[in-house]
Formats: structure tokens, sequence, C-alpha cells
């Protein structure tokens, strides 16, 4: 097996997730402790009972899930210490998790990092009045056409039959009327706090920048490919700035998994809550399977 590590973005969250990870594995449970020292919240707290809905909210969420992948990656390498990927990429938020997962910095200066993204994203949606929605079944160059037209961004290139469009909450409206009449019958528009991964964003990618030329990366050891060019970068430099641009870019994950295929990659195993990166597999490359380390069952595959 050539396996290719990707992990969940946010929206994948559900309470209770990682609980049974930590207490069946030691190495799960090192990284739930480490987290609720870190951020003056409890993480776990957050994942397992989340009492006060803070899954809602990206602040809490997005440092939820960076959590309970790693948890799950940790599991599974303690239980399978011979799979060793040939890549690693994940989507949105799921990229710090593969990062992790490919050397770039230790789990809890990840952890620093998507906390402080969450702040930030958190901020320019307070900014702005943003909106998002998702096309299924779509062509892509009309709804980037109309994209264009509308002044708003594609946001995501899920899969071949799915692509979600950001920006302002009235120009992403008019471009749902617009797509509509251009006979997309499924146009959904999307319960979101803003317009991630579109040009309203742009602020906290800049001042993402500054935060992650401090942090302290280092190159991976193992290929990363990233959102925003949808391939590993070649220095130190590029990555930082694909980190930066990816708030504001679109997600280009149907590259993403292409280009991990043609590198040699023949296995996706997802690492985090729910199993929406295997879902999109299987309209993209179905011939490719997939699993998912969400919980103390599924290590045993």
């Amino acid at each position: 097996m050539k396996a290719m590590f990707v992990f969940s973005g946010q929206g994948a969250q559900a309470v209770g997730m990682g609980r049974d990870l930590y207490e069946a594995s030691p190495a799960a449970k090192a990284i739930f402790d480490a987290a609720d020292q870190i951020l003056g919240w409890s993480v776990s707290e957050v994942c397992f009972e989340d009492k006060d809905g803070k899954q809602a909210r990206s602040l809490y969420v997005q440092p939820a899930i960076y959590t309970m992948s790693c948890a799950a990656l940790e599991a599974y390498r303690e239980k399978h210490p011979e799979v060793q990927p040939v890549a690693c990429a994940g989507l949105s938020l799921g990229e710090y998790g593969a990062l992790y997962a490919g050397g770039a910095f230790s789990f809890v200066d990840g952890l620093k990092l998507v906390a402080r993204r969450a702040e930030l994203m958190d901020e320019a949606c307070a900014k702005t009045d943003g909106g998002m929605a998702s096309v299924l079944g779509g062509d892509a160059d009309v709804i980037r056409e109309v994209c264009a037209a509308c002044d708003i961004d594609v946001a995501n290139y899920n899969s071949p039959g799915q692509i979600v469009i950001s920006g302002e909450k009235a120009k992403v409206a008019e471009a749902v009327t617009m797509l509509k009449e251009k006979g997309m019958r499924k146009v959904i528009p999307l319960n979101v706090a803003g317009a991630y991964h579109s040009r309203l964003m742009k602020d906290a990618g800049c001042a993402l920048h500054v935060v992650l030329e401090q942090n302290g990366l280092t190159m991976p050891a193992i290929p990363v490919y990233h959102n925003f060019t949808a391939r590993p970068a070649e220095n130190l430099q590029e990555l930082i700035g694909n980190l930066e641009k990816q708030v504001a870019g679109s997600v280009r994950w149907v590259e993403c998994v292409q280009n991990m295929i043609a590198a040699g990659a023949d296995t996706m195993i997802e690492f985090g809550p729910g199993n929406v990166l295997t879902g999109l597999l299987k309209r993209t490359v179905p011939e490719v399977p997939g699993i998912n380390i969400n919980s103390a069952d599924s290590l045993n595959q």
C-alpha cells in the first residue's frame, strides 16, 4: 500500500469526536492532554461533550478538529507503524494536520498556528457580510463566469460535481439566481459565519503570514500537497506563502487528489471526524480505495 494521508476540514466535526480514541490509545490521549494545556480552554471538552455549543464557532472548532485529527493519526501510527505515507494533504483547515503529519512542525506549534488562524478568520468574518453556496453538478467554466460577473470567488473545487462559491452575501445570492437561470438546479446556500476562501479573507491571510514567519516551520519530510497550488512547495517561503494565500484562495482539492495519485499513491487514509474526503474520493477517482480513521474501532482496518 502506498498511502496518501488526508485530513478533514471544518464542517466535519461531531459531538463526541475522539473520545473513544482518547480512552483506547495512549498516543491519542497524549495529544488531547497536550492540547488542553495550551489554549486556556479544554479542547477535549469541546470535542467530547460540547456543552456550550462551541463546535459551531470557528475559534473553537478549528483547534478541536486539528487536535482530534492528530490524535487519530498518532493512534494509527501507534498501531500501524509500518504504514508510511507517500504524500499528505488536507482540506482547508486540514492542511495543518497534513503539515504535522509531514513533519513541518510539532503538534503544539501547529495547534498555536491553527488557533491564531481561527481568530484572524473570525475577525474577518465580523468585518464583512459574507456568504457561501454549494453548486452540485454544474459546469465549472460556467460557474467561474458567473462568479466573475457577480464579483465573487470559487472557494472549493471539492469533486467534479461539487463546487463552492463565496463572497459578499448579496452577491452570492445574485450568483445563486443566475446559476439557476442557467439550468443548475442544485445551488444550495450554506449556513456559515462568513465568506471563507474568498477575497473577503485576504486581510486574515496577510496577518497570518507574519505569524507563520515567526513560527519556525521547517520543510516537511513527506510531500504535502497544498490547497492553493495542488502541489508540494519547493522551499519554505513558498510553503508560508501557500498557507497565507490559502485563506482567501480556492481550495483545489480535486487536483490535490489527482496529483497525489499521479505521484504513486494508491490508497487514501482519512484522519479526523467524519468521512467527507473519502466520499469526495468516490466521486473523483472511484477506483482508488479509501478508509477512515476516526474511532477506536477504525484502527483495526
